[in-house]
């Protein structure tokens, strides 16, 4: 390789460290632009509706963190740029300063501690498993010796994995890029179930072409927090985004927006999760923590 081009390498390389260690807030007011993430499918958190617009509770959660934003460096007129992210790359574009916020269906736990800082909770969940009803499934023993889905890059699939291995059932699992690709391999009989978090579980089971034939079995095998992503050693935006988010659920906003997408019809098809708010999370609302999991 030539000297000329080992310095342009040397250089964007710096570059792209530069970009992604320096401060968020200081960056965002450099560049007149915040760049926030969005999930294709994880109802009712962050969705697509039609081909580019996400909606969702997270969604919205993430515009008042924006709107905070611009009060903050006092730029009212902030460019704002949506990116799309997978379980799998989520974590390393956020490390890499690709984008700069992720509110999503993110579990918060002490792995991905190690590369990135979590918000204060906004939910609790645990995996469970998406099946159809004439499979006869209806807890994990009934999975021995058959084929599971999850999906790339999440916990459910280490959870289910380590859990097939623990009790000796010998399950077979299979991973869609994405959980609408988890989901179709159960509707087309690739899999026999999907390990997911729950609430996922019913959000897809609601808007899949068929949700009558499907249900959510199991027990919980674990709680887990969502929380949304920053990157690490930058308590400037930390302190914002926990602002926020915590001005929300002492002010009654949470509680409203919660209502809005689980005990209310939500789009496209008019759905009612009817999912009332848990224990763990009213004590959040109350005491808000960003503790992981394990």
């Amino acid at each position: 390789m030539k000297l000329s081009t080992l310095m342009t390498a040397a250089l964007l390389t710096a570059g792209l460290t530069s970009a992604a260690s320096a401060q968020t807030l200081q960056k965002i007011t450099d560049s007149n632009k915040i760049t926030v993430s969005y999930r294709e499918s994880s109802v009712p958190f962050s969705y697509l509706i039609g081909s580019t617009k996400a909606v969702g509770f997270s969604v919205e959660l993430t515009e008042a963190i924006i709107e905070d934003v611009r009060k903050k460096i006092k730029k009212p007129n902030l460019e704002v740029a949506y990116m799309p992210v997978t379980s799998q790359n989520r974590i390393p574009l956020l490390v890499n300063g690709t984008y700069d916020l992720e509110c999503g269906s993110t579990t918060n736990n002490s792995a991905r501690g190690k590369d990135v800082t979590f918000a204060v909770s906004h939910f609790y969940t645990g995996t469970r498993l998406l099946t159809k009803k004439s499979s006869g499934i209806k807890n994990y023993a009934d999975l021995a010796k058959k084929t599971v889905s999850s999906t790339t890059g999440t916990t459910n699939a280490q959870v289910i994995r380590k859990y097939s291995a623990d009790k000796n059932l010998d399950m077979q699992l299979i991973l869609g890029k994405d959980h609408d690709d988890s989901l179709l391999l159960v509707e087309t009989d690739r899999a026999v179930a999907f390990a997911m978090d729950d609430i996922l579980l019913f959000g897809l089971m609601a808007n899949s072409k068929n949700p009558a034939a499907l249900e959510v079995v199991g027990d919980s095998l674990q709680v887990e927090p969502y929380g949304c992503m920053l990157r690490k050693d930058d308590p400037e935006f930390k302190t914002l985004v926990d602002g926020t988010l915590t001005r929300l659920m002492k002010s009654g906003e949470f509680s409203k927006l919660y209502d809005k997408w689980f005990m209310s019809p939500i789009p496209p098809k008019g759905v009612n999760l009817n999912l009332p708010m848990s224990e763990q999370l009213k004590a959040n609302l109350n005491t808000p923590s960003d503790k992981p999991a394990l």
